[in-house]
């Protein structure tokens, strides 16, 4: 039976966490930004979504995303506040069928293309891990059984106090097994068509997928020995689980808390019995994967021929300053060094948004963004030309490489 369901989002009481050494401790808003999100818009970075009388409904002949069940989701535009805010509520009113399910996830600009990772915002609200002024809310549909309706939802963003710490300035990497995409044709979870040979990868969870046409979240995907690699943003959920955010500490994960960090469910339950040996949706989990690389990515970017074991590093849970790979759509060769003719070690896909760890001067290159000699370092031998990466500057934006 259907029925009508209005959640509305308690906010939490924290106390105030005091760590020696860590300075900046904020002062809780006194007056919270609010504002009311616009369900009558759709475009194209919306995935499998309507807008029926004012209320969201998935497009039910849409073809469905890849994965158990059918889903779409609602990508809000980018909002700017007049203050700093860490804690986000929702307060939705939606008929939810059995079978059916609305989420609202939130994250925070951090500067630059840089972004926190989606944070959930239902029962309890979006902590983020450092106040921001702009947010960006993805409202998703999940249908199982019956299709849900969103007729409204309301957002209230303050900041509560807490201490201001720094992220990491080295992104977490994690050896995890990896098994192919493949499914051309098929439409991912952020509405990208899967062509030949593509160029993506995809994990398990919602926090780190990238908006359709963006690399905001982007991995380096590397053989164990390190031979090759290749920079690809996240446009996929799964393998196996969609809310297994393993890269994080565990209290952080969204499900599987109990888990070490950088140990998939999946690979749990494959090599442990854990969970029953089943996914989140209770399937019998077939292999240890926590990572599906694209077909293009898997054969050319790291000349892998079957499954297999990858070194990934999580490029958004580190700092630095960062850049867009901009190519005219192929993928672009990372090279030894600062030279045209240096070892290719691998690809920087299309869209991906690498950190710039340092500089040099080489071979002077012409291309999408001009002629430079700039070469920028996005990982351990890993250079590619300046003229391909978007950074939102003229000049270098890293250090000269020692």
């Amino acid at each position: 039976m259907s029925r009508t369901r209005r959640r509305s989002a308690a906010l939490l009481s924290l106390a105030l966490l005091a760590l020696p050494g860590i300075p900046g401790i904020a002062h809780a808003t006194p007056n919270p930004s609010s504002w009311q999100a616009d369900l009558s818009t759709v475009d194209n970075d919306d995935v499998n979504v309507r807008s029926e009388g004012g209320a969201l409904t998935l497009a039910e002949h849409h073809p469905a995303t890849l994965g158990t069940g059918t889903e779409g989701y609602l990508l809000l535009p980018e909002r700017t506040l007049d203050r700093p805010v860490n804690r986000i509520s929702a307060e939705i009113t939606a008929n939810t069928p059995d079978g059916a399910a609305v989420e609202v996830d939130v994250r925070g600009r951090t500067g630059g293309d840089d972004w926190t990772e989606w944070l959930p915002a239902g029962a309890d609200p979006a902590l983020l891990p450092q106040p921001v002024t702009s947010v960006q809310t993805r409202l998703t549909l999940h249908a199982a059984a019956a299709f849900p309706r969103l007729d409204q939802v309301r957002f209230t963003a303050d900041e509560i106090p807490a201490a201001r710490t720094a992220l990491a300035a080295a992104p977490r990497t994690y050896r995890v097994f990896g098994t192919r995409e493949g499914l051309v044709g098929g439409t991912t979870a952020n509405g990208h068509v899967i062509t030949a040979r593509d160029h993506f990868v995809s994990f398990p969870s919602g926090k780190s997928l990238s908006p359709k046409g963006t690399g905001t979240y982007t991995a380096r995907v590397c053989r164990t020995d390190n031979s090759r690699c290749e920079y690809a943003p996240v446009w996929e959920k799964g393998p196996w689980n969609i809310k297994d955010d393993y890269w994080n500490p565990s209290a952080e994960r969204q499900m599987w808390k109990d888990l070490p960090q950088g140990k998939p469910e999946a690979q749990a339950a494959y090599q442990d019995g854990y969970h029953g040996g089943r996914d989140d949706s209770g399937r019998k989990v077939g292999n240890p994967a926590g990572i599906d690389i694209a077909d293009g990515t898997f054969w050319d970017g790291l000349k892998l021929t079957d499954n297999a074991w990858v070194n990934v590093t999580y490029l958004w849970t580190g700092s630095g300053p960062t850049g867009v790979v901009t190519t005219a759509g192929d993928p672009l060769n990372v090279r030894a060094s600062a030279s045209t003719s240096a070892a290719i070690k691998g690809f920087a896909a299309n869209y991906a948004q690498v950190i710039v760890e340092c500089y040099v001067e080489g071979d002077s290159v012409t291309g999408p963004l001009g002629t430079s000699r700039i070469w920028d370092r996005i990982g351990p031998g890993h250079y590619i030309s300046d003229t391909y990466l978007k950074t939102g500057s003229n000049s270098p934006v890293a250090p000269k490489c020692t």
